[in-house]
């Protein structure tokens, strides 16, 4: 698996990110533009998402090894990893199977612990798109309307839209390998014991992914872990209040 990536080049320890469910390297570019002013930045389209390879599998395991492999490739011995959501599973799993490769960790709105099933308009509303390809963006949101109703979240599906052959309108992610291994996806990162480096977790203030009752997990996962909440945001945090995002993230790696 070589996953797609986006490499700012650049010397000295890089920052390695790690987008969530549905998302993709394309997600961060605004963030990019900021942190590659001082330091290296690698965007990562994990497996079945963005311009990477679709395969069967989507345990945490497979994807820590696929950004593991593509480490290998680069060349990095160590890296700070920022990962949102199912990217911060991926990150937590990592760090727990390699730490000598992670020097940092900034898990972003996740924690290690299993979820319930929470997707299925979101599956319904891919599934009907892709039954009517449709001919723009518009007719698009217009199908997926009928499923969800929050607009934010229909722009962030159709970020996953490409022309196909045809000229419709085809979804780019691997939406079959995905659902047929959503229950790997909800589940507990993989990996044993802690990691015990340095480690930020953000979480937002109007969002219910990192609540005060799952915190003991978080701290017998990730023992050195310091939790800061970003006021007015949800679970797309850096999205919702980016400066304040970018600002959290800025101290934590000047300490």
């Amino acid at each position: 698996m070589e996953l797609h990536h986006v490499d700012t080049g650049g010397a000295g320890r890089p920052l390695v990110v790690l987008h969530g469910l549905f998302g993709s390297a394309d997600n961060w570019r605004s963030h990019i533009k900021r942190w590659q002013e001082s330091r290296r930045v690698i965007a990562v389209d994990l497996r079945n998402h963005g311009k990477s390879p679709h395969q069967a599998g989507m345990d945490y395991a497979a994807q820590a090894a696929d950004v593991d492999a593509l480490l290998d490739r680069l060349a990095i011995e160590s890296c700070d990893l920022l990962g949102h959501s199912m990217g911060g599973k991926v990150a937590i799993t990592l760090a727990r199977q390699a730490p000598e490769r992670v020097a940092r960790l900034i898990v972003a709105d996740i924690a290690p612990i299993a979820y319930e099933h929470g997707h299925e308009a979101i599956f319904k509303a891919m599934r009907a798109v892709e039954r009517q390809p449709p001919a723009d963006r518009k007719e698009a949101d217009r199908i997926m309307t009928g499923f969800v109703e929050t607009p934010a979240i229909r722009q962030f599906l159709a970020t996953n839209l490409i022309r196909g052959e045809n000229a419709t309108l085809i979804w780019r992610v691997g939406l079959d390998e995905i659902e047929d291994d959503y229950a790997h996806i909800v589940a507990v990162p993989d990996g044993e014991g802690a990691y015990t480096g340095p480690t930020l977790v953000l979480r937002g203030g109007r969002s219910d992914y990192v609540g005060d009752d799952v915190l003991p997990a978080v701290e017998s996962v990730l023992p050195e872990a310091r939790i800061e909440t970003i006021p007015d945001a949800g679970h797309w945090l850096h999205a919702e209040q980016p400066e304040a995002f970018q600002e959290a993230l800025a101290r934590f790696l000047a300490a």
